[in-house]
This record gives structure tokens, sequence and C-alpha cells, in this order.
């Protein structure tokens, strides 16, 4: 795994920013944190480890911020915490660094596309001081891949020496993209990404912002349904939450709330018909409890739809909604089974992503905002913000657009404490 970090060349600017103490460039965050043995970790020392650079403020820095136009662009769907990352950004660059000309180019990637003719936005500290109190961003998002060409054009044009890719999977392949295209040409632009996924899923990063407000704010659907549930006889709540590949949202939500009864996930399999299945252990617990709550992951189950190739503006594989389709599969079942069971379904996806960040991800927020200026100002780019083992890393964007992150249930000590708390099988597939 190659972690080294791109840098247009040596720092000899030194840093306005006045901090009491830096981070160099050698400064390490090591990837494995945990050995079986006393012999696993010298021997992991001594065959050479792997690091990741470490995030922070650095002394001396290659661009002149008096010369420095910096560009911002959100893109992908909502997710809690935008504007703080915004307002972060803007802050640390006006404020510590002295840059003064800060652009926002709305409406996604298509706000560096000349064509679309959305004009940039000035952003300042005053019209951004309080975003962080609304949801959504006030650059606005779109889907889709733009032309790196034109999109360099345009930052080109207005004399953009860093541009700030807020976004998910799909954002960082297109900020991929603009860095071939800043390369080939010669030109020195650095590109910063800020990982954004309420799904939690991007390779290498530790936490993305908006996921703690998310699987908070999923908690109020989660006891909704529990109250339906227990309010009717034979009751059954199911909620459907974000995750196309990981189940981190729905596993955190079903732990927060301790009145989960089955948590449905992408990373394991389960079948809802013959002996053993998720619809057969729904029955014994209907018969002997009276009631049942379950939250299902849009990504979960996606079996039943069978094999598509259609996708989405962003790429993705078009899901089938299992939400829907398990509420159904469950009163088909008891229907025939003879037993009257009362479903009620919530989905409370836009909801969840629209919502303005939690206190604790405001401040995680601000943390990524400045870690990623300072970045790009000390010269570096094609990385990502991350954090791992609760340090903040720059990490390649190469590694980070590799595979997604997903939940292991063989050795997560998350699926293990799920499990107990459900009390749910491992396993539900049939026999």
């Amino acid at each position: 795994m190659n972690t080294k970090i791109r840098n247009f060349g040596t720092c000899k600017i030194e840093s306005p920013a006045a901090y009491e103490y830096y981070t160099g460039d050698e400064s390490k965050v090591v990837f494995k944190t945990v050995f079986e043995t006393e012999e696993g970790w010298k021997e992991y020392i001594g065959e050479g480890a792997e690091f990741f650079e470490q995030a922070g403020p650095r002394k001396k820095i290659y661009f002149d911020p008096k010369e420095v136009t910096a560009g911002i662009v959100t893109c992908g769907g909502l997710c809690p915490g935008i504007n703080d990352v915004i307002r972060g950004i803007v802050m640390e660059l006006n404020y510590r660094y002295g840059v003064k000309r800060i652009l926002g180019f709305p409406y996604g990637y298509q706000g560096l596309v000349k064509k679309f003719d959305h004009k940039p936005i000035e952003l300042n500290p005053e019209n951004v001081a309080h975003i962080g109190r609304d949801g959504g961003t006030i650059l606005a998002s779109s889907r889709g891949n733009q032309n790196a060409s034109d999109m360099v054009d345009r930052l080109s044009l207005y004399g953009v020496k860093m541009l700030f890719c807020i976004g998910g999977d799909g954002t960082l392949r297109g900020a991929k993209e603009i860095v071939r295209e800043i390369d080939r040409r010669g030109e020195e632009i650095s590109v910063i990404g800020v990982p954004k996924t309420i799904d939690n899923d991007i390779n290498y990063v530790q936490k993305t912002f908006g996921f703690s407000t998310a699987f908070s704010k999923a908690m109020e659907a989660v006891e909704c349904a529990h109250v339906e549930a227990k309010g009717a006889p034979n009751g059954i709540g199911v909620v459907k939450l974000m995750g196309r590949h990981s189940g981190f949202i729905a596993v955190n939500a079903a732990l927060a709330s301790q009145n989960v009864n089955y948590c449905l996930i992408p990373e394991v399999d389960f079948d809802l018909k013959g002996k053993g299945s998720f619809l057969d252990v729904l029955k014994k617990r209907i018969q002997t409890r009276e009631h049942a709550v379950i939250i299902v992951a849009e990504g979960a189950g996606q079996k039943f739809f069978g094999k598509t190739e259609e996708r989405d503006a962003s790429g993705n594989l078009k899901l089938g909604d299992i939400g829907v389709y398990l509420k159904n599969s469950i009163q088909e079942f008891f229907k025939a089974e003879k037993i009257e069971v009362n479903v009620k379904y919530i989905d409370p996806s836009y909801i969840i992503r629209s919502i303005p960040a939690n206190p604790e991800d405001s401040i995680f927020c601000g943390f990524l905002a400045q870690n990623a200026v300072h970045a790009a100002m000390a010269g570096k780019t094609d990385l990502v913000i991350g954090i791992w083992n609760n340090v903040f890393t720059h990490l390649p964007i190469d590694i980070a657009i590799q595979e997604r992150k997903v939940l292991q249930p063989t050795k997560s000590t998350l699926w293990r404490t799920l499990l107990a708390s459900t009390g749910q099988p491992a396993h539900m597939v049939a026999e």
C-alpha cells in the first residue's frame, strides 16, 4: 500500500498561521495497532510498518497566501455537516492564512463546467458565519460525471490554486480525474478531498462526518417503530436506514436504541424462506414475545431482486427497495401462516440526511476543514483528509477509492456486540 503523499515542491514560505506548534512531514500514524504477541509487533516494525502521513499545519508552506484563489465544491447526496466544513475551510483560509479570495462553485461538478453557466459565489467569514445552523449545503449539489478538461479550464480561468472537493466515493473519483488533467497540463492546483458519506464506507477512513448525526437521528425512527410495535397485537416495526454497501448506520442505531430485535445489513446474508431463515426466526419471536423491531440497511438482501446493470447518475448500481419488499414479505408470510400481525414501516432517509450536524459532528467537521486547508497551503495534492486510530491523516485518493469499507462480521467486535444486544442468530439462512 503506497501511502506516500504528493507535494508540488519544497515549502519555503514561513506560515502566517501563527500556531504554537506544527506537524512535520516526518510525523506518521501507524496503520496496524493490535498485535496478539510482542513478537508480532517487533516483526511488524522490523519489516517496515505501513504508515499514514499525519495531517496538521506545517511550519513552512508552498503557496503564497496573497496569490491564492481557493475553490470549494460539494457533490453527491446531502449529508449533515457539509455547511460546517464549508465554514471551517473559509474561516481557516481567511483568518489563519490571510487568503481573501474564496470561490464556492454551485451545484457540484456542474459548477466547474462553463456550459451550465453556474456563477461562482464569493465566500467570506461574514456570509458563512452561521451556515452550520442549516442542513444541506449553501452551494447546492449534483450527481454525475463531468469532463475533467472542462473543469480544469474553469479552475484556470478563475486562477484557482487549490480546490476542496467535499463528497463521497463518486466525488473523490471525479477529484482524481481532475488531478490527472492538472498533471497532464503541468499546472499546480492542489486538490484536497474531504470525505462525505453518511454510510461511513470510505476506505481507510475511521469515521466520516455526518455519521454520528445520522444514526442519532435514525434512533428517533427506531424508537417510534418500537412504540408502534408494542402498541398493537403482534406488532412489527420495520425501519429502513441508509447503507448501500455497509451496515454501520444500521448497527449503531440498533446498539444505541437497545430496542431492536433484528438488524439486517449488506455484509451478512439471510434468507426469507425455509427453516432457520429470517421469517422463520421472526415467527418464533412473535409467537413468544408478540412484537418485534427490525432495522434493515438499504443494501441488504439485494439478491432477492436479481442482477441489474442499471446505474444512477453517480454510477452506483440501482438498488431494489428492500424496505418495501421486506414489509410485503412479512405480511404475506404471516397471512399464509394464519397469524395476524400489524406491520408498521418507516423510511426516514431524507429526513436524516437533510438535518444540521449535531455538536459532535460539527466539531469533527471543523477539524477536517482545518486539516484540508493546512494540506493545500503546504502544496500537497491528490489526497483525502481522513482519521485513523483517532489521528487525522493524509490519505492518497487512489487508496480511498480503491474499495469500499465494510463491516467484517467474523472479525468485528461491533457486530459481536450487536448480536448480544438484539439476541438475533448470527446466521439466518435456510438449512
